[in-house]
Order: C-alpha cells, then structure tokens, then sequence
C-alpha cells in the first residue's frame, strides 16, 4: 500500500523559482540514469549528448491562453475574477469563480464584453456564458486577460514577458486550449530544436489541453483512491506510426513533459488512426509504462501526481535521491525551475 505521506519532502521556500533563466536552455539538468541510479549534473543544452539518432523526442503543443479575467458587477460594480477552464460551446465556459457568486449574476468586462453566470455546477466550476463569441472573444481575451501561473509564482501585477516566457516556443496557435504550460518544454529554444533534429533525433507532437486537474492536490490518504480530472488529447495517426517504427528499431520513445507522457500512456497503439479523446489515467508506482521509455521533466511538488508519476518512471528511492540532490545543489523547482531527464 502507497501513502500521500511518502511523497512528502521538504522543500526551502527560496528555491521556488519566480523567473526563468534566460536563454531558455541554460537551465540546470539534473540527470538520473533509472537503470543503475547515477545521477549526473549539468546543462539543458547538454541534452543533446544524451539523445541519439533514431530516437523519438514528442513534444506537447498545445498553447496556453490568458484565461484569467478580471471583471465587474453589474450593478454594484464589485471585483469578480473569472478563471476560463474549458469551452463548451462557442460561447459558454466552465469556469471557477471569485467572490460571493450567485446565478444570474452579470459581469462586465471591458470592449464590451459581458458574462452571464448561468449555473453552479456543485463541484467548485461553474457554466458562464459571454455575449462574444469566435474572433470577437479571443481579440478580447487576448487584450484583458492574464496568464494563469500557478499561486507560488507571486505576481502584484501583471508582467507582460510572461506571456512569452510561460509559453514554449513550438505552441501551436491552431492548438489553444491550456490553462497551464506543459512546462518541461519551456527548456527548449528553435536553435537547440534545430541541433537536435540534425543529429538524427525524431520529433513529433501531439496535444494535451492542459487543465487545472493535472495539478489539483492529492487529498486522499491512500494513493489508489485519488482520481485525476479529464483532460483533451489529440494524437495524430503519423505519430502513432512513428511510435511503432521507433519502437521496433530498438531505440527511445522520450516525452517531453508529464502532459506528453500522460498522453502517450492513453492511446492505443494497435490503432493507427488519429486518435482524439479525455484521459483520467493516474500513473503511481507499479505502473508499467507501454510507450514512454524516458522523460524529460521538471521539478514537482511535494505530494503531487506528478511527483508520482515520475516515481513510477524510475524507482521511487532513485527519485527521492535525486530530489535530495537537487535540493543540495540548489536546483531551482517548479514551472520556471530546472529540468530533470529521467532515462
């Protein structure tokens, strides 16, 4: 039986990194070899001599938009914040919301933007509906909205280069729809992609619409019990055939990202066809990984999913080993932290 307890560990506030490093890709990277449990320190740049041709690097495209809203009541004209998490139609959302919340109530924002707040849904979302749809939307969105860090990314206001640093440079713009950055991808930068593609390494993409799920806290005591939220992922029937190939020649399937490893995990690979579908899978420890051979990642929280899926990659001592190690070394953890490849 696992426990939430044993992926607990302590982490010094000051190593929660608020900025990225610039450039991108002179991140640490700290190196853990799952076979033997060596665990190496040096560069993201210095992946390269870790990736050999014929390998398979996949990547998640999908982009991240501002979906965090600040808007205003109708009538008393009091603060109200609107968190977009997922479109249902062209113009109604699932949302969270701030504030002493009631349905019916209307919010304003501004271009003459306006919400209807239409149901609570009992489970902390609820249906809003807004009176712009399609361009009209997005144009607006994309002018009032913030990006969405995570609460230990402290911000007073609005930073405009986090628009650019908390999004990889490979998103896609026909590929919006997270509400979070598949973060592992933040490392990479066009000059290094280019680097690796001459070296022989395959890369691929597929999609994971990035919820808020991937991130809600583990509550239960036991681990079987936790239950991952839904998430979009498209993966296109090129790369499912690419995955075959690689795997038949012998050499490596990496996913950049859990979002990545998540995804890979859900499909089906006797399939070949493009598939298009919502992923709960919760991967833990006693996991047996099917595609995912390696993993480039970042640095997780104490007591989270992530933390435990990349538990189940490499042998969970492996692991707290080389968090200990980061720790000792400094490492700076979380979204804007440094890297970790795992193979």
């Amino acid at each position: 039986m696992q426990y939430l307890r044993d992926f607990d560990y302590h982490l010094p506030p000051e190593l929660i990194a608020q900025q990225p490093i610039k450039p991108r890709d002179h991140s640490r990277l700290l190196l853990l070899n799952k076979q033997t449990g060596e665990i190496k320190h040096q560069y993201f740049y210095d992946i390269i001599n870790y990736l050999q041709p014929g390998d398979l690097l996949i990547l998640n495209n999908s982009k991240v938009f501002p979906a965090r809203l600040i808007g205003h009541r109708e009538i008393s004209g009091g603060q109200v914040e609107i968190f977009l998490l997922r479109r249902l139609s062209s113009r109604q959302w699932e949302c969270l919301l701030k504030g002493n919340i009631k349905e019916g109530l209307v919010i304003n924002f501004p271009f003459q933007l306006q919400a209807l707040v239409v149901k609570n849904n009992q489970n902390g979302t609820w249906l809003v509906k807004f009176s712009l749809s399609g361009d009209k939307f997005w144009n607006i969105i994309n002018k009032i909205g913030w990006v969405p860090l995570p609460p230990y990314i402290k911000r007073n206001k609005k930073q405009a280069n986090d628009r650019y640093n908390y999004q990889t440079v490979f998103a896609d713009d026909h590929r919006i729809g997270s509400v979070a950055a598949p973060t592992a991808g933040l490392h990479f930068t066009p000059a290094l992609i280019k680097k690796i593609k001459n070296k022989g390494v395959k890369i691929n993409f597929i999609t994971l619409h990035v919820g808020l799920g991937t991130f809600a806290p583990v509550k239960v005591d036991k681990i079987k019990d936790h239950h991952m939220h839904s998430e979009f992922v498209e993966v296109k029937s090129s790369v499912i055939k690419e995955i075959s190939i690689t795997k038949k020649q012998g050499r490596q399937v990496i996913a950049v990202g859990t979002t990545s490893c998540r995804s890979l995990e859900s499909i089906n690979l006797k399939n070949k066809l493009t598939q298009s579908f919502w992923t709960d899978i919760f991967i833990y420890p006693g996991y047996h990984f099917k595609v995912v051979d390696a993993l480039i990642t970042n640095f997780h929280l104490p007591k989270s999913s992530l933390l435990m899926l990349v538990s189940a990659l490499a042998d969970k001592a492996q692991i707290d080993q080389a968090y200990k190690e980061a720790i000792l070394q400094k490492y700076r953890f979380f979204s804007y932290g440094d890297a970790m490849f795992i193979y």
